[in-house]
């Protein structure tokens, strides 16, 4: 059964960008990540109940704290600007995008923590390097007029999902991992509100389409459904065939942006996507 949550985890996790974009058409990505918050927000505090890890809150020490607001800071300026670029770009460029922050976390780890590169890591950083760059056509490296701004706010949001990983090892080491993501998470949750007050765009919540509401409340279930699965999967059968299955959920991603949005795939494009994914399976052997 293992291996059918595993599937379920890269499945929930591919959709959720497809039902974010389906939220995100007429409505403000600021206020679509404050409200998908909540959501997840709920989801993480049941993977802390499910695992039983309340009781050591009480454990946590200001250096941990501090980490954790650090990392809550950091992921929620990566979702901001995920978002951003989601409603900007085709989903298909910014997912591929967004693999590029395993590469970023690699080489960080590297100077910070004094971590080897193998050669399998390397040869898989070089496959999705390469997979990504194929997946971008010409106009969108060399263009940096209005319509490539996606492509600035994926590689920002790229940059702070490697610093939050970075300061999750520098100190939530010490704290349960489903604890410390819930706590993290309400950190999120009040970042993404505060964005959505300090632009003034709290008036346009009450002019969300309902069915772009739907869609919006859908990711945020979709990830914690993601969590869940993950987690289930983890529990019962072997890591080392978990994550790479997890990791997958890219093509989900690619398909379901086919069938729903006909966002195309070009021979380029195709070649692009296997080499992320094989990079990604190299990078776990």
């Amino acid at each position: 059964m293992w291996i059918i949550f595993a599937f379920g985890s890269a499945f929930f996790a591919g959709i959720t960008s497809i039902l974010a974009k389906c939220g995100i058409r007429h409505t403000d990505s600021h206020v679509a990540t404050a409200i998908r918050t909540i959501v997840v927000f709920f989801f993480s505090w049941i993977m802390v109940g499910i695992v039983g890890s309340f009781e050591s809150i009480k454990d946590i020490s200001l250096t941990t704290f501090l980490f954790l607001v650090l990392s809550g800071l950091s992921t929620g300026a990566s979702w901001l600007f995920y978002f951003k670029s989601l409603q900007l770009g085709h989903i298909n460029k910014v997912a591929a995008v967004d693999k590029m922050s395993v590469i970023l976390t690699i080489i960080l780890s590297l100077f910070i923590f004094q971590e080897t590169i193998n050669v399998y890591k390397l040869l898989g950083m070089i496959s999705m390097g390469v997979g990504t760059y194929l997946m971008l056509e010409k106009k969108d490296i060399q263009n940096t007029k209005k319509d490539n701004r996606w492509l600035i706010y994926a590689l920002l949001s790229v940059v702070f999902a490697s610093l939050t990983t970075i300061l999750g090892k520098l100190g939530i080491t010490s704290i349960e991992s489903n604890l410390g993501t819930a706590l993290r998470t309400g950190v999120v949750l009040i970042m993404a509100w505060v964005v959505v007050f300090v632009t003034h765009k709290e008036n346009t919540i009450r002019n969300i389409p309902k069915k772009e509401y739907l869609y919006i409340c859908l990711s945020g279930l979709a990830t914690g459904a993601s969590w869940l699965c993950f987690y289930k999967a983890l529990q019962d059968g072997p890591a080392s065939l978990v994550v790479p299955i997890d990791k997958l959920s890219i093509l989900f991603t690619v398909l379901f942006s086919y069938l729903i949005f006909h966002e195309k795939i070009y021979r380029q494009s195709f070649v692009g996507l296997s080499l992320i994914v094989i990079g990604t399976l190299v990078m776990l052997l």
